[in-house]
């Protein structure tokens, strides 16, 4: 077992609201909390708390407060952070909705967290309302922040001029959240997060990670996503830096917004890093406000994160986390430019992590010098969720009786306590005895100039013997033959590590923060789709 080689951090007994805005100084109410990077249009504190609290006043006034479920489907734009925290200010919970769900997804997750409020905007109402008429979410109950014809707004709300309710609960038993899992794995489940769960996170962040007050946050990764839920619609705003929000990514936009509006943070996946490395618009970008570009939802190969550097004149971190961790457990801290940049870091305060052996059950032995053999990660701090909503037997997959989160990531440490994932257990590939790890296999592939993007799963050969197989992206213009892909991963890695197939695609599946859908691509070798 490790701690963190940080101090432990101070994790108070407020609310998520009461932390994040409750000790806010005269001279933080007139600082820009949000700015719109569509249209410039900004946000101070002030403002912010001030329509936070009116919102939870008109929710208190329709009976809305604890052990209710609000459901908010809502790209990133300022009126969320109203809402989201508003949502909480009344005592309710608030279960974000992926932006990219069908209605049948939609209507699973209402019916699943409970939800009989449901916060949307007019370009998702469609979808929305389809999902609230199968659960029986009736229109009044259906809030269209920017307005549609018979459904309350959120100006219609903010106009009542109600104010907030006194509300109480113990922060670490209520209910802040319920975002659920990517489902990359099986079924999206609620997990279930406390405040005291955000709050902690939010503190151990501010211990860690190094953002300042009078940083400029790029807000792209959706802030119903855990990531920036908790790293920038939470933290951000605790360190009184300003959020500058994008609705969606769009890498022209992305660069532009980026320049008119001196971002100094970007906190990004790892698609955006292969574009800021690769893509020609980033020469043409005036990109010279940037400090420090920090990645998550998936691991960023090394190489990548050396070239993003040097072509931006910046620091690149990374940090590791999930869902079910509030989500962050690990960080390469901005005062840690020493850290090999492919690694996750260091624990964050507060938390403790074993690397165990997935066939034998012991904690993997870390040697004097290098990196351990590679075991699951597991995880025990203050961010660990409670649980999965109604669903015990998969909180007892997850947790156990002691309080360890197994992961399902594997991972290798070193004696300096630097953790680096090298891929998901049940993304392994077993070639003939040998695990290959994929993530491993993509930074190779992604060393290629010609290679613009790139996954890898494991199929099935002719003997019925499982090989690792690549999905390949060319760069615009660039020729390049499955030969060409196969010789060049060989050269970097051992010989039961070889790509053994290939295919030329337009696209790698990815969820909205960033992962591979290695399921998408397993469709497809399943059904034979062509390139």
């Amino acid at each position: 077992m490790a701690r963190s080689p940080r101090p432990d951090a101070t994790v108070p007994d407020l609310s998520v609201f009461d932390f994040l805005f409750g000790g806010l100084g005269e001279e933080d109410l007139d600082q820009v909390a949000i700015v719109d990077g569509m249209s410039g249009a900004e946000t101070t504190y002030r403002q912010l708390v001030g329509q936070i609290s009116l919102l939870a006043g008109a929710l208190a006034d329709r009976g809305v407060g604890v052990g209710d479920v609000v459901a908010l489907l809502c790209p990133n734009v300022p009126a969320f952070a109203t809402v989201f925290h508003g949502i909480l200010r009344a005592g309710a919970t608030a279960t974000t909705v992926n932006s990219l769900y069908t209605p049948d997804e939609i209507a699973n997750q209402l019916t699943d967290s409970g939800a009989t409020w449901f916060f949307t905007v007019s370009p998702l109402l469609p979808g929305a309302k389809a999902a609230a008429e199968r659960v029986g979410i009736a229109d009044d109950h259906l809030i269209v922040l920017d307005g549609a014809e018979g459904h309350p707004s959120l100006r219609d709300l903010l106009g009542e001029g109600h104010r907030a309710p006194d509300v109480t609960f113990d922060p670490a038993e209520h209910l802040a959240v319920l975002p659920y899992s990517s489902g990359t794995t099986g079924r999206p489940k609620g997990v279930m997060l406390t405040h005291r769960n955000l709050v902690a996170n939010v503190a151990q962040n501010m211990a860690a990670i190094g953002l300042e007050r009078d940083d400029r946050v790029l807000a792209v990764l959706p802030f119903f996503h855990i990531y920036g839920m908790t790293v920038l619609l939470n933290y951000a705003l605790r360190c009184r830096a300003s959020l500058v929000t994008m609705p969606k990514f769009d890498l022209a936009e992305f660069l532009r917004v980026i320049g008119e509006h001196r971002a100094t943070w970007l906190f990004i996946a790892p698609p955006i890093a292969v574009a800021l490395a690769k893509h020609p618009l980033v020469a043409e970008a005036d990109l010279s406000s940037v400090k420090v570009v920090f990645s998550g939802a998936a691991p960023l190969d090394g190489a990548l994160a050396e070239a993003v550097a040097e072509r931006l004149d910046c620091t690149v971190c990374q940090g590791y986390g999930m869902t079910e961790t509030s989500p962050v457990t690990h960080v390469i801290a901005v005062d840690r430019p020493d850290l090999d940049r492919s690694s996750i870091g260091h624990l964050l305060p507060s938390t403790e992590a074993r690397v165990v052996d997935v066939e034998s059950g012991a904690d993997v032995e870390v040697p004097a010098d290098g990196a351990s053999e590679p075991g699951e990660l597991w995880i025990r701090g203050p961010q660990v969720m409670k649980g999965y909503l109604g669903n015990d037997e998969a909180t007892a997959t997850m947790l156990d009786a002691d309080g360890w989160l197994h992961t399902g990531d594997i991972a290798t440490v070193t004696v300096d306590g630097v953790y680096r994932i090298v891929d998901r257990l049940k993304e392994l590939i077993k070639y003939k005895g040998y695990q290959v790890a994929p993530a491993v296999l993509e930074a190779v592939l992604l060393g290629h100039p010609k290679i613009a993007d790139a996954a890898v799963i494991g199929v099935l050969d002719e003997d019925g013997q499982e090989i690792p197989k690549a999905f390949v992206v060319v760069q615009a213009g660039a020729d390049l033959t499955a030969d060409e892909v196969m010789a060049h991963v060989a050269e970097h890695v051992a010989p039961h590590e070889k790509v053994r197939e290939v295919e030329f695609i337009d696209v790698v599946p990815k969820s909205t923060a960033g992962k591979i859908l290695r399921k998408d691509l397993r469709t497809r070798q399943a059904t034979g789709a062509a390139s």
